[in-house]
């Protein structure tokens, strides 16, 4: 691993760093797996990807870029699969370990699941580097719902954390493994917690995991969207190209081990903002205003300022993508390959 004071992140860069790296993305068909594995693939990587085809998580193969599948070894299997995650771990170099129950709604009526997956699967990873493959460095998707309710106007690595949701807990404590991984047994681990993601590739079966992907299938199925309270809410949207670009210069630095990012945009939003931004780049679709439902503001977590000096500072990332031309291109990749969403 390199200082991240001494390089530049260039392309030519991160492809000498990458070139012939043995990667292994859990998750991999997955929205944001998908997405990073494609980039680390351009970048020279020999990438394994771990995902279940789970019908509730997004995996879906069409994901993978075309020009790179042949160069990638896809196995369908579970995270949970102890003697599999043992074999793949074995052997890499770098784990992004993205594989989720992806649903804080869904954790409630599932919570051993969502306790497996999200947080026993990953004390599993990290034990296995212990034990097995020391020298690899792990890096995980956490999110900003460990938070909870915001107590700060703008929120930092050392906001308080108190989770609302099964989902938030479970992610937390994977979080504290990291850590201690990394403080205990000198894992190099890497933690971002991920504000509300959006971009192409992502599930719009259902609302429960972005609503910017269902709110822009709604939309172009011309339907009504319907938001509660008067939408003023600030939230704070991070397109899917930035992501990955954080993930991958995380992951070609030794500056990163054993610490924890905020991974947002720089520019917070009105959630009626966003809305409103959905029908115009779709070009159809319609808005209504109703009251909150009884009982469903205990699940509101305040507005979501992020600083993400950090993060800049010690890999000069900056997110690059707006939040319309990040609506704008999502929209233009779901018109193209619709029928590959919808009903998979």
């Amino acid at each position: 691993m390199t200082d991240s004071t001494t390089i530049e992140f260039t392309d030519s860069f991160l492809k000498m760093f990458y070139s012939g790296k043995r990667v292994l993305v859990t998750g991999g068909l997955g929205f944001l797996g998908s997405s990073l594995a494609n980039r680390l693939s351009t970048l020279g990587a020999d990438i394994v990807i771990l995902d279940s085809l789970n019908p509730l998580y997004g995996g879906n193969q069409f994901n993978l870029d075309p020009t790179l599948r042949e160069k990638m070894r896809v196995v369908i299997g579970d995270v949970r699969d102890k003697k599999q995650v043992k074999e793949l771990i074995e052997s890499s170099d770098i784990i992004y370990h993205f594989a989720a129950q992806v649903s804080y709604i869904d954790s409630g009526n599932m919570p051993f699941e969502d306790l497996e997956v999200n947080q026993a699967a990953t004390l599993y990873i990290l034990e296995s580097c212990r034990r097995l493959n020391t020298k690899a460095k792990v890096l995980f998707a956490s999110s900003r719902l460990v938070l909870g309710e915001t107590q700060r106007p703008e929120i930092r690595e050392d906001h308080p954390t108190n989770p609302l949701s099964i989902y938030a807990v479970h992610k937390l404590a994977a979080e504290k493994y990291h850590y201690i991984y990394h403080r205990n047994y000198g894992i190099a681990t890497t933690v971002l917690r991920i504000t509300n993601p959006y971009g192409p590739r992502q599930q719009i079966k259902h609302s429960k995991y972005s609503l910017v992907g269902w709110f822009i299938r709604l939309a172009m199925q011309d339907k009504e969207i319907t938001v509660f309270g008067d939408g003023r809410q600030i939230r704070n949207y991070i397109y899917i190209d930035d992501i990955v670009d954080a993930f991958v210069r995380c992951g070609a630095t030794s500056a990163t081990n054993g610490q924890l990012y905020l991974l947002g945009s720089c520019e917070s939003t009105e959630f009626r903002t966003m809305v409103e931004l959905v029908v115009e780049m779709v070009g159809q679709g319609s808005i209504r205003y109703v009251p909150w439902p009884k009982d469903y503001e205990r699940a509101e977590t305040g507005d979501v300022l992020i600083d993400t000096s950090k993060l800049r500072n010690t890999i000069s990332w900056e997110p690059r993508i707006t939040l319309k031309e990040g609506i704008s291109r999502t929209c233009q990749y779901y018109s193209t390959h619709w029928e590959m969403y919808v009903d998979v």
